[in-house]
């Protein structure tokens, strides 16, 4: 492995374009926009206060910069860097900017979640959608981009827009069986919309694109529900995560569960790969990579940190959390598959780790600290050899 230099970030706001060859990063009120082979500056941007939110556009060339505080949005472009937008909200607030999946719309939330404010960077046409519901995940592109669908709170009961991207028009409102909806999510396939209940109720519901109820699930009613939901990529599964520290996954046929999997605390497969780490020292000299033996050096943090591989059985240590506090930290938060869909990758716990981001060409990683961030390349030519 080799390392990059460091660089400034803050608030963790540094994001690789959808194309895979720019870095931005922001540093206060700057944004910094460097070639990802070289790491070389090739825009600078200030902003009008301390960026909040950052995000690319999804076909790389525009970056959205909100000023939460500020109430205003700012948006730059990579081919024309003299070009600029400036969104003010004003007295009402902002919460959360997003694009849309064409890269020409931004959907700005205003305080108290009274509206969604759709602007058009092309027409300069505003359009504006009542009744967002504060939750989770209240807002879901299908993934051609084509409809919408929004979670909305009135009248004490929970409902589902689905809009047309195109143009904004309302295609279906339908009432959702739930006590307190806390997040939405459309199959890879555009087909179902997932909708699930907030964690005092165990639900999940699967709704048709015409806002026909196809199945409803839950695995108890008591104690805490569910804590994630995923798709896989081929839609045929949907994996829920849930706070007695179990996944569940149910198929797209009969949307009933077909398989469930436990955090355990003692590791007896064989299959199994542990990794332990044995040794942390200051980062001086070559790295060293082998299957058996893997040491990782970082300048970011400046120590080295040696891991071996352990046999099993292998005792993991676990975080005892208080169930009596607010939110307590339980329960299996983070699910992701692979991209063939057969194998998903869990979280359980709520121990606290650095956070890194792959680029998308498989060979590097973004390691970011506090302030600080550093990018790690794979040296797959020599594990080849």
């Amino acid at each position: 492995m080799n390392f990059s230099e460091v660089f400034k970030q803050s608030n963790q706001l540094c994001k690789v374009s959808p194309d895979g060859k720019y870095l931005a990063t922001c540093v206060q009120y700057r944004l910094v926009v460097r070639d990802v082979s070289t790491l070389q500056i090739l825009q600078l941007y200030t902003c009008l206060d301390q960026i909040s939110h950052m995000d690319w556009s999804s076909d790389s060339l525009f970056i959205l910069c909100a000023m939460y505080k500020r109430g205003l949005v700012q948006v730059w472009s990579l081919e024309q860097p003299d070009w600029h937008c400036k969104i003010d909200e004003g007295s009402i607030g902002l919460v959360s900017s997003r694009w849309s999946p064409d890269g020409r719309h931004i959907l700005n939330t205003t305080e108290f979640h009274l509206r969604v404010t759709v602007w058009s960077l092309c027409t300069k046409a505003v359009s504006y959608i009542k009744y967002p519901k504060a939750c989770q995940k209240g807002i879901d592109f299908s993934r051609d981009g084509c409809y919408m669908a929004l979670a909305e709170r009135r009248d004490c009961k929970d409902y589902v827009s689905v809009f047309v991207c195109d143009d904004w028009h309302l295609l279906r409102h339908f009432e959702t069986e739930t006590q307190d909806l806390a997040g939405l999510e459309w199959s890879p396939n555009g087909c179902v919309l997932a909708v699930w209940d907030s964690c005092l109720e165990y639900k999940v519901l699967l709704y048709s694109l015409d806002g026909r109820l196809l199945s409803t699930y839950s695995a108890y009613e008591w104690s805490l529900g569910v804590k994630s939901v995923t798709w896989s990529p081929s839609s045929q599964f949907l994996a829920i995560g849930s706070y007695d520290e179990k996944v569940r996954i149910l198929n797209h046929i009969t949307w009933k569960k077909i398989a469930q999997f436990e955090h355990i605390a003692t590791i007896n497969n064989t299959k199994a790969v542990v990794y332990k780490e044995v040794e942390k020292r200051p980062a001086v000299g070559s790295d060293d990579l082998s299957l058996h033996n893997i040491t990782i050096g970082t300048t970011l943090f400046n120590t080295q940190s040696k891991y071996e591989i352990c046999p099993p059985p292998v005792q993991v240590p676990v975080v005892k959390p208080d169930p009596d506090r607010a939110n307590p930290k339980i329960g299996v938060s983070t699910l992701a598959f692979s991209s063939d869909s057969r194998y998903l990758a869990t979280k359980n716990g709520g121990f606290q780790v650095q956070s890194l981001n792959w680029h998308c060409c498989g060979e590097t990683l973004i390691l970011l600290g506090k302030d600080q961030l550093c990018l790690c390349y794979m040296d797959t030519d020599q594990e080849d050899k």
